[in-house]
């Protein structure tokens, strides 16, 4: 008889959305009932149907997460195993439909039953085999573009805290990157954030290369965190079969580590941090490690939101983000913040594969704004200001204006322009310790 069709009637226990079945033992080199990530399909007394993912194998049991949670059920129930991992739906169809964090279409649109399927967790490329990023995506975001490139291939969250517009922030890159497809995945979000980034899309005219996977708060925790998984399977396939520059937005990842607790509490794990699973960096990574630049194809890139509980970098989520990812944006107060953002493969593009300029003028104003801030200091607790700095003064009230504000939008070039226009506003050539040569060339003409 075909494994899936065994059915198994001997539930030990229900906790939370976990369930545990009792299997026989298989008898040495014999492959068991199920495998790790399996589906498995539940059906109660009723007659009710339930599809859940296997979680933990056992000598004679094993551990499922009911996809729809596990109210009505009793250990009357019976569990069938399927031979088969959760599968993502793949074909140009994809493109313009939402789905659900259970991988079927949410949207009302047509069934895709009948286009191809992918497993999905499967693992990430050899790093050995990846290509060295070496290609800028451009968002027109400058805080980005000028002074934190993204690199295909990267992976990279926003830092942030609850209240901040990180939701704007990513759907304002997703509209604007120069990506050839964007793959956006939402965990817990509320229904106002999903119908605001629906809506975003559909009015910026993008909605038609992108594809949307959404558990919203109401949703199953279980499928929480099947939505990374989801995301990335689709983004890795358009990548490799059809050569894609896919661009891969998730918010929030915080919402999938609390998904991960909770399953894990439920499961009786001990807890490590903070009542955070010990397998907390490994299970981030796994997902994280799937951008990647594939050699004779396309690139997946991510860009993730981390939500920081009191603002503490030090929390398990963000730190362990932290040592996995390639640096970070961090969002607070409204503003991307020059110096808590670092993106680790910006010298990998920046005046290499952008104007000659970009280097010096993005170290110049860094170093100026930091002056600005200094002399604001001074300001305030009452010391003498000289010349230069009331110049610094001036420059930093234009820095906030022209570059911080998320809502600022323009292409490279033109912030590189505007850049050296800003300086010539508030400063002498000579005052900036830019290269000669670059001054003789993008020095503003009206200020020579």
């Amino acid at each position: 008889m075909t494994r899936s069709l065994v059915r198994y009637t001997q539930v030990q226990s229900i906790v939370g959305d976990i369930l545990t079945v009792g299997v026989p033992d298989s008898p040495p080199g014999e492959r068991g009932a199920a495998g790790f990530g399996e589906l498995a399909l539940v059906e109660g007394a009723d007659g009710t149907r339930s599809l859940a993912r296997v979680v933990r194998l056992a000598r004679e049991s094993v551990a499922l997460q009911v996809f729809s949670g596990t109210k009505g059920l009793s250990t009357s129930a019976s569990v069938r195993f399927l031979g088969r991992p959760m599968q993502a739906t793949y074909s140009d169809n994809v493109l313009g439909r939402v789905f659900g964090g259970h991988g079927r279409p949410i949207d009302g649109g047509p069934s895709l039953d009948d286009d191809a399927r992918v497993d999905i967790a499967g693992p990430p490329v050899n790093p050995a085999r990846r290509i060295l990023a070496s290609r800028m995506i451009r968002t027109d975001v400058p805080m980005i573009d000028v002074f934190n490139s993204l690199v295909e291939s990267q992976k990279i969250p926003i830092f942030s805290v609850a209240g901040e517009p990180y939701n704007a922030l990513l759907a304002r890159i997703g509209i604007q990157a120069d990506a050839d497809i964007v793959v956006f995945g939402g965990l817990g979000l509320i229904f106002d954030d999903y119908h605001f980034f629906r809506t975003t899309f559909e009015k910026a005219g993008v909605f038609g290369r992108t594809v949307m996977v959404v558990n919203q708060a109401s949703d199953p925790v279980v499928e929480r965190l099947l939505v990374p998984d989801l995301a990335l399977a689709v983004a890795e396939h358009f990548a490799v079969e059809q050569g894609k520059r896919v661009l891969v937005l998730l918010t929030d990842m915080t919402a999938f580590a609390d998904a991960l607790k909770e399953i894990g509490i439920a499961m009786e794990h001990v807890p490590s941090n903070r009542g955070y699973m010990g397998d907390l960096y490994t299970q981030l990574a796994r997902r994280y490690e799937k951008a990647c630049d594939f050699r004779g194809a396309g690139s997946v890139t991510i860009l993730s939101v981390t939500t920081m509980p009191g603002d503490d970098v030090t929390h398990p989520v963000p730190d362990n983000t932290g040592y996995i990812t390639e640096g970070q944006f961090y969002l607070h107060d409204g503003v991307l913040d020059p110096f808590g953002s670092l993106s680790r493969l910006k010298q990998h593009v920046v005046g290499k594969v952008t104007r000659e300029d970009h280097g010096q003028i993005m170290n110049a104003m860094i170093r100026l704004y930091a002056g600005a801030r200094d002399a604001q200091q001074k300001q305030a607790m009452a010391f003498d200001l000289s010349p230069f700095d009331r110049k610094l003064l001036a420059f930093g009230r234009l820095f906030r204006q022209r570059f911080m504000d998320i809502e600022v939008a323009m292409p490279l070039e033109d912030a590189l322009d505007l850049c050296w226009h800003t300086l010539a506003e508030c400063l002498e050539a000579e005052e900036t310790l830019i290269r000669s040569d670059l001054i003789a060339r993008f020095w503003p003409r009206e200020a020579a």
